[in-house]
Order: C-alpha cells, then structure tokens, then sequence
C-alpha cells in the first residue's frame, strides 16, 4: 500500500542540529548502544524500558533535525521515471499503469483486459537492489568485514539503500524516488498509539522491534563514524535515526527472497515497480525465471481494464501485517491467534504422554494457532488436546496392541474421537482457555468498536484497537465454539450414543482426506514452528543472509511486503502451472526483517 510522501524538501546538516558536537551526539549514540545492549527486561517491566529507550531516540531525533537527505518534491512526481527506467531496464510496462486508490494508497491499474494467470509483469535483475549489489557498491569494503552486515542481509539492504540514496548517480535512484517518505510500521507509532497495543499478541514484538532498531541504528552510527572501511561511505555526515527507521520499514515491507544468478542459493532483493502491487486473499502467482534471469508474476484473476491489480502476500496473520507492514486487512482470511500449550513434566502421566504425542509428531510443548474460521483449531491442535486429556487408560490404548500404532492415525481427525468424556474435557478446557485469554485485555469488545467509531482517531491508533478487537473476536469465537462443541458431546455421552469405530480400512480415508491426514504424516502448521522465532528487523541470524530457502514463493506490496509463510494453502506452491511449463521456474522467496541471534551475540557485536 503506497501513500503519498511528507518529505518536501532536500537540505543537510542545517538549523538547530548544526550546534550539536559530534562528541555530544557520541556520548548519546553510546547510552542507547549500552541501553538497549543491557539484559532483556524483567516480566512486566518491558514497557518501562520501551519508554526509557524511546525517550533516548527522541532526544537523538530532536538534535539531528534537519541533517537528513531527503528528496524534494512527491512520490507521484516520479512515477514517470521509473516507469521510463523499467522500459529501459527490458521489464514489463504494457497492460497496468500506477495509480492512487484511496485508502489502499498507490498500486497497480489494469489499462487493459487482463486474464488470470496471464504473465503480465517481469522485472529483470538487473533492476533489483540485492545484498550482492550491495556487496559490489561502496558498502563492499565494510560488508567484508563487518559480521553484523555478512549475518544479516536484510540490515544490509537497508544501509545498501541509504547509500544509494545520498548518491547523484545510482542506477536505482529513479527507483528510490518512489519510496514513501515515511510509513506505517509500528517504528513510526507515537507512544500513545502504541499503548493501544498493550495486551495483545503483538506488543512483545513491537517493542523488541523499536528496541532493537535502535540498538542497530547506534551500533552502525558507531561503525560508520569509526571504522577505517566505512570512511568512504557518503552516510557520515547524514545517518540519523530517522533515515535508519525508514531504511528499515522500506526493506521490511518489500524484500524478498530470490535465486542468486547461478541460481546456488537465494539471497534478498527489493524489486522496483513490482512492489506497487497492493495484497488480497488468493494464491501465490510469482516465481523467478533462471532462464530470462528475472522476476514474473501472473495475474491473480480476470482484471478487467480500470480495475487494480492484486497480488496474495501469504497467509499472515493481521498482528504480521501490523507489525511488519503497517497495515490491517479487514478481510484476512488466515488472521489466527497464538496460543501455547504443553504437558508439565510434573504430571503424572507426562512419559505416556509425551511418546504418544511423539509417534504423532507432536511436541510436548508447542504454539499453536486459533483460527478466525470454522473450526477454530487445526487437525494438530485437535490431536495435542485429545492426547493431553487421554486418562491413563485411553492412552494405554494408543501404546500397546496391535492396532495401537495405526490409531495415532485417528488423532487429528474429528470423525474419530477418542471418547465422548475425552472430547468434553478438550473443548471445556479449550473454552476456558479462551475465556481466560479474554479477560487478559484492558477493554472490552464493546469498547473496542466504539473508539473506532471516533473521527478524531489517528491512523496509527486506528490499525492498532483493530488488531485488538480482531483477537478479541478470534478468541471469542473459540469460546463460543468449545461450548457448543461441549454441549454437543455432553448430549452424545448422556443419550449413550455409539463411539465410532476406527478400522483399518479406515487409512484409505484419512489418507485421501487433507483435513484427515495422518498426524505422523503432517508437518506442525508453520505458524505454529515459527511464530517464536519471528521478530524484526533488528535481531540477528545465525545464518549467512539471514535467509531461509524452505520458505514459499511470495512477493510482497506496497507496505506489505513481509509475507509468505508456509502454511497449507494450495497457492504456495508454484506460479501456474501454465507458466511454469513455459518456462524454468524457481520461487521468489520472501525473508522476514528479522534474525535468530541472541541477546547476548548483538551485545557482543555492538560493543
């Protein structure tokens, strides 16, 4: 979603920031380094720090006003270029035109019919901004020897683009034009706009987002004043928070996963034009062409001339969406709240347990997912809560005997249960779950609508009480559902009503059925693996680029750009197969801000 940009003018170290000494910005730079470089804040004291570390950052920003470059002028006054620039660049400009549309910002119009699955957009490498352009660019020097920047291709792409940015003669700067001036992200929120936040699922990573960007900014404001290979870098008299904070949200809404030229791994890339495309529910239609050396998306559907032209950026969550793209989806399909369950060791029964839960797949202790759909929970929450209320006897039964094995089969599948008592105990305990997560919030539903029917509501706060209420209501709807669930069972065991058999015949239908399929067989939903390790930009990974090749093909859009979750959707696996039989394929890939190092690693680096 594009709006358009509040930069109006170009100026450099002018006005009140011309009196601030480069040792007294320093001595600044090294309190928020050694402030957000401490140990995590105790339970219940991570707001506190927040606000410590955000007063930090606005002392910063009110001394550095004035010294960042920005570009005179708006967004749309440099649309032509870079449409100008794409033809040059051999990328496809025929078919769409971009275009203002309201509320969803700008985006792509059909100037033509456009038929599904039509490949009507290509943009070749050439165009990309990639960490191996960043690698070759006046940042190469520093990426050889800085490991934040050989760890993290995301913070990479971000400094790769404020460089590009301060220099007169990039190839990407028609590009760079037209990026928004600033964004939606939580990085942009006002203190009050983020309170709206506090008890939902989404505050511990909004405030480790704001924390560890400003961790990172004062790190590389270090580097780049200090360090011998930076001393070329055209950052040293203009990087201040505000220019990081909008490299961040600029490469976090947009970047992606694509193939290197010898197609041997993947790395990250921002893809100009293509990253107009505003999201809507469907299915992944983009891939990249190894043969043409470029990217390539299909049509989402028939679009008819005048009509925007859509893409799906994955199946994210909206608490995703807000925290990555600074946007709510009214209409998100695969919205969902987490919630983590797990045997206690100290039970009882806890080895029966948990080699039950083995043989299915299943971890002990797992987050799992609440679905804003019909049923709330998954084939694999079913199966954990049926094993976690199993008496002794019923899980004895999944053991031993000779059937025992094939019966695990049976766990995630809703025509088999284990019993009518089993069945009651899960979904009273699945209510009162719920029930309990509810009364965890400040306000009530009720109050939630009525502070949006406000005028005077900021965007910000706005985004912010919806994601809210949209939780509210998820978990409201698992509630309702485990009573209804339990009602139902209640009445089955009272009117002595047969328990349905498993038979092995029965393997044939679970097999062939993907609601049925045998738990063993069935990887965790993803969300469920990875919403732990999902953070921001500011954390550092482990692996080179931070990236990871098993994620599924995506292309992200105008301030949504961080999607593509593997989860079980028909659409993430390939473009068309239309396309893919023209021509050699391999996905997109799209690669979260973020970064898997701990604490204690960016400590290190930072001091």
């Amino acid at each position: 979603m594009g709006k358009k940009s509040r930069v109006k003018t170009q100026k450099s170290g002018t006005g009140a920031a011309a009196a601030v000494s480069p040792k007294e910005m320093m001595n600044l730079i090294s309190e928020l380094l050694q402030k957000c470089s401490s140990t995590a804040a105790p339970p219940g004291k991570e707001w506190e720090e927040y606000v410590q570390i955000r007063t930090l950052v606005e002392k910063i920003r009110k001394k550095q006003k004035g010294m960042s470059v920005v570009f005179e002028g708006s967004r749309e006054d440099f649309f032509s270029e870079l449409m100008a620039w794409a033809a040059e660049c051999g990328a496809s400009c025929d078919g769409f035109e971009i275009s203002n549309f309201a509320d969803e910002g700008y985006g792509l119009k059909a100037t033509r019919d456009i038929k599904a699955e039509e490949l009507y957009l290509w943009i070749p490498r050439k165009m990309l901004m990639t960490v191996e352009s960043a690698k070759n660019s006046v940042l190469g020097p520093l990426y050889s020897q800085d490991r934040i920047l050989q760890a993290m291709g995301n913070v990479t792409l971000a400094l790769h683009l404020l460089c590009e940015r301060v220099n007169p003669s990039s190839p990407w700067l028609p590009y760079i034009k037209t990026l928004p001036g600033d964004y939606d992200t939580p990085l942009y929120f006002e203190e009050e706009e983020v309170r709206h936040l506090l008890a939902t699922q989404a505050i511990p990573d909004v405030l480790s987002q704001y924390k560890n960007t400003a961790r990172q900014y004062a790190y590389f404001y270090k580097v780049i004043h200090t360090h011998p290979n930076a001393s070329k870098l055209p950052l040293k008299d203009a990087f201040t928070f505000d220019d990081y904070r909008w490299a961040v949200s600029s490469v976090m809404t947009r970047q992606n996963q694509i193939p290197t030229a010898d197609g041997s791994r993947v790395t990250l890339a921002l893809i100009p034009l293509w990253d107009m495309c505003n999201h809507t529910n469907g299915l992944i239609t983009t891939g990249y062409n190894l043969e043409d050396d470029r990217c390539e998306c299909v049509a989402l559907k028939d679009y008819k001339e005048g009509e925007q032209i859509y893409i799906f950026y994955g199946t994210r969550s909206n608490a995703e969406f807000v925290i990555h793209n600074g946007f709510f989806f009214e209409d998100n399909a695969h919205d969902r709240v987490k919630i983590k369950l797990g045997v206690s060791k100290s039970e009882r029964l806890y080895a029966m347990k948990a080699e039950v839960l083995a043989r299915a797949g299943i971890p002990v202790s797992s987050i799992f997912a609440l679905h804003c759909s019909e049923p709330p929970i998954s084939a694999q929450l079913l199966a954990f809560l049926r094993v976690f209320c199993m008496t002794e006897e019923e899980l004895r039964d999944y053991l031993v005997g000779d059937h025992a094995i094939n019966k695990i089969f049976t766990l995630g599948n809703t025509e088999f249960p284990v019993s009518w008592e089993n069945e009651i105990k899960l979904w009273t305990f699945l209510e009162t779950r719920a029930a309990l997560l509810l009364k965890t919030y400040k306000t009530t539903s009720e109050e939630d609508r009525s502070m949006l029917e406000k005028p005077d509501l900021t965007l910000h706060s706005r985004i912010a009480i919806k994601l809210r209420l949209a939780e509210k209501e998820i978990l409201e709807r698992t509630a309702s559902s485990g009573r209804t669930k339990r009602l139902h069972f209640q009445k089955q065991l009272d009117e002595g009503a047969p328990l349905p058999l498993y038979e092995e015949s029965d393997i044939a239908l679970l097999e062939n059925a993907d609601a049925k399929l045998p738990i063993i067989l069935r990887k965790l939903e993803e969300e469920d693996e990875r919403v732990e390790e999902e953070m921001s930009l500011a954390e550092i990974n482990p692996e080179p680029d931070g990236l990871d090749s098993s994620k599924t093909p995506v292309l992200n859009g105008e301030c949504k750009g961080l999607n593509g979750t593997q989860e079980d959707s028909p659409g993430n696996d390939a473009v068309p197969e239309d396309i893919g039989e023209r021509v050699k394929k391999t996905p997109a890939h799209q690669d979260d801000l973020s970064s898997k190092r701990t604490e204690d690693e960016l400590k290190e680096a930072g001091e």
